[in-house]
């Protein structure tokens, strides 16, 4: 048998104090086994089923293994069952729940991040740019400075950073994002990230990561045809943990249409009223995107590589400067045939494999008769591309 013990700081309950007395073998961070005053065998998170499965075979009795919180929650029990073992499971209070109650928040509506390493750090920041409140469990390489650190300027936030959560030296802190990336942290458990400005528009019913969007390509004026939007979007794919770049914004539909879906969002337009209209979308539909007002392809230098690029005007320079960020999907709209082949050339230079489309949208209309007819729009054409694979 197998028991997983969660611990808070609390004291433990009269079960879990029984399992822990009746094991032959108990494995834990040697942090916890220190606070609870307990020898046992600690070993590494890569060695402990090595461990587990060893005592097993040898029929040395029950095992535990003691862990922080709620093991059920980015936890051990996981690990523990893709591995064929049914633990029994004592849990304690979650390290997000003591952390929120430590703030003084409600949590339903936050997103939890719990990244395995700094591989990840991108699209824990994309999550926190998309979203108004986000727990990161902390890991290696993703902390407070780290967060601080890529969400600044463009995005700020609050940051809430819980230390030692249920030990000797537990202090939350409210740390502004430039504290951040300078204040030396000890032990930090969890950070909440959170946007002081964001007002819920009613409550909600499905806790973290809210339903996505009820309808795609929405009516905007002397926009792209609808079809032809969902059809980019259908390109983008855009989705939470992802940055999407939308270059040559114009008024923003692609930007707030990408931002509806969970997505974080970069918009890039030189004309000030057109950059007006964006921003008046954008509220309009209560989504975040990150304007930058200026001229790609310089105005993209400074910002953060994409995972999915829509350029909607701009030229060839402005799609091979793109590509060359190395996104996982790049999508253009252009207005003549002629364009087609000089972006599809210049994409393969850039070790890009793509595909045009047109698209032409014929409008079904009513005549004052009673009869019906069609009314076409003008064609766009579609360049979709996505990196080439070498063998």
């Amino acid at each position: 048998m197998i028991t997983v013990v969660g611990w808070d700081g609390t004291e433990l309950s009269a079960r879990a104090v029984d399992r822990l007395h009746e094991a032959g073998l108990v494995v834990g961070p040697d942090a916890l086994l220190g606070r609870l005053r307990l020898t046992a065998v600690t070993v590494a998170d890569g060695s402990l089923l090595e461990t587990l499965d060893g005592h097993l075979e040898h029929g040395e009795g029950p095992a535990v293994v003691l862990t922080e919180g709620d093991p059920g929650f980015f936890g051990v029990v996981r690990t523990l069952r893709s591995h064929g073992l049914r633990p029994d499971v004592l849990p304690a209070t979650s390290l997000v729940t003591r952390a929120f109650a430590c703030a003084g928040l409600n949590w339903e509506d936050a997103l939890v991040v719990a990244p395995s390493g700094p591989a990840q750090l991108d699209r824990v920041v994309n999550a926190c740019r998309a979203h108004p409140k986000v727990a990161l469990l902390v890991a290696p390489g993703v902390g407070p400075g780290e967060i601080a650190r890529e969400l600044a300027p463009t995005t700020p936030r609050a940051l809430i950073v819980c230390e030692d959560l249920g030990g000797p030296d537990e202090r939350v802190t409210h740390s502004r994002m430039g504290e951040a990336t300078t204040r030396p942290w000890k032990d930090p458990d969890v950070v909440l990230v959170v946007d002081p400005l964001h007002q819920p528009k009613a409550n909600g019913w499905v806790a973290g990561a809210q339903p996505g969007p009820a309808e795609w390509a929405l009516p905007f004026a002397n926009a792209l045809p609808a079809e032809v939007r969902a059809f980019v979007l259908a390109k983008l794919g855009p989705r939470l943990g992802d940055l999407v770049w939308d270059v040559g914004a114009g008024a923003g539909e692609i930007a707030v249409e990408c931002a509806r879906m969970g997505a974080a969002v970069m918009a890039v337009e030189r004309d000030e009223q057109l950059c007006a209209e964006l921003r008046a979308n954008v509220l309009q539909h209560g989504v975040k995107v990150a304007l930058t007002r200026g001229q790609a392809p310089p105005a993209l230098e400074p910002l953060p590589d994409p995972d999915a690029v829509y350029v909607g005007g701009g030229g060839p320079d402005v799609v091979v400067a793109c590509a060359a960020r190395r996104p996982r999907s790049l999508v253009c709209t252009l207005r003549k045939i002629e364009q087609v082949s000089s972006i599809l050339a210049r994409l393969r230079e850039q070790g890009y494999r793509g595909e045009g489309t047109q698209i032409l949208v014929s409008k079904l209309t009513l005549s004052p008769d009673g009869s019906h007819s069609l009314t076409a729009s003008d064609p766009v054409f579609v360049v979709h591309a996505t990196p080439a694979h070498t063998a």
